[in-house]
């Protein structure tokens, strides 16, 4: 009756679990390694985490980024991992909220080369947006789309719309 007690007081991990438990948080400290130090900055990592990640970045000795990495993997088992997760899903853009906004962009995207009257609309939402250069955009899509032109422009007006959003 005893040793029922006990078993039911402590979950037994087994060393495979543990193992792979520490692969997969090592597996998250490669992928917040290979971001650039602006994302790293801008994610709302545990300062602890933060510091090491940034010195891994600063090293430039495999040996001692092996190190360091292992480094990262014992500190974020400290670390609630989930909310990291999330954060590096949506830079991914593998959440549905950085994939309803790609969407939303590109409906934007079509409606200002479709319609002059959809810039209103969009300044009403973003009225620091530079006029000339999104008119200009605009013109330049319509014209490459009727000569048939790779859509540079389009492009532009994409990732200038993605910016100011």
């Amino acid at each position: 009756m005893q040793d029922q007690d006990f078993e039911d007081d402590e979950i037994i991990v087994s060393k495979s679990q543990r193992k792979r438990e520490s692969t997969a948080l090592q597996g998250v400290g490669k992928e917040l390694f290979e971001l650039s130090r602006e994302q790293l900055k801008k994610m709302n990592l545990p300062e602890k985490l933060l510091d090491a990640l940034l010195e891994a970045k600063r090293l430039t000795s495999h040996e001692g980024i092996r190190r360091q990495m292992q480094f990262i993997g014992k500190v974020m088992r400290d670390v609630e991992i989930e909310p990291i997760e999330q954060q590096l899903a949506i830079i991914r853009g593998e959440s549905n909220h950085a994939k309803a906004a790609f969407h939303a962009l590109e409906t934007w995207r079509t409606r200002l080369i479709d319609n002059d009257a959809a810039l209103s609309d969009w300044l009403a939402l973003h009225p620091d947006t530079d006029v000339q250069k999104i008119r200009q955009l605009m013109r330049n899509a319509r014209k490459e789309a009727a000569e048939s032109k790779p859509p540079k422009s389009s492009r532009a007006l994409f990732k200038l719309l993605r910016d100011l959003d």
